[in-house]
């Protein structure tokens, strides 16, 4: 009980140290922003609100100014099971990218991470 409550406590602070040490979204002409959400309609992150990976990860999303829709994986049970069933397994933070009519699930934070920046950062 006493662990439960001290993980649940964490997680809040880690969420709440995000909200207020949140980066800047990056600025682009509105043409180049336009692209950037239609690229990313075919993305979808499966991810739990307090982990740490996710808080990570969703920050270079933030800073990246790339809407991508979020899936809450531990408290919706259609989530979850979308992504042991195509994914493969229940590991966040977990990122379905939908091209050319085929599905792609990427793990690892990391990974996310580097793929994201290589695909939206500006030069």
């Amino acid at each position: 009980m006493l662990i439960k409550a001290l993980r649940i406590g964490l997680g809040q602070l880690i969420v709440f140290l995000d909200f207020i040490t949140r980066p800047r979204k990056t600025r682009r002409a509105p043409a180049a922003q336009a692209a950037v959400e239609q690229a990313a309609t075919g993305l979808a992150l499966y991810q739990f609100h307090a982990c740490p990976f996710c808080v990570k990860t969703r920050r270079t999303l933030h800073k990246l100014n790339v809407p991508v829709a979020l899936r809450d994986a531990k408290n919706n049970e259609q989530h979850r099971q979308t992504l042991l069933k195509h994914g493969g397994k229940i590991k966040v933070p977990c990122l379905r990218i939908e091209e050319n009519g085929q599905s792609t699930w990427l793990y690892e934070s990391k990974a996310i991470i580097a793929y994201l920046n290589e695909r939206f950062a500006t030069a």
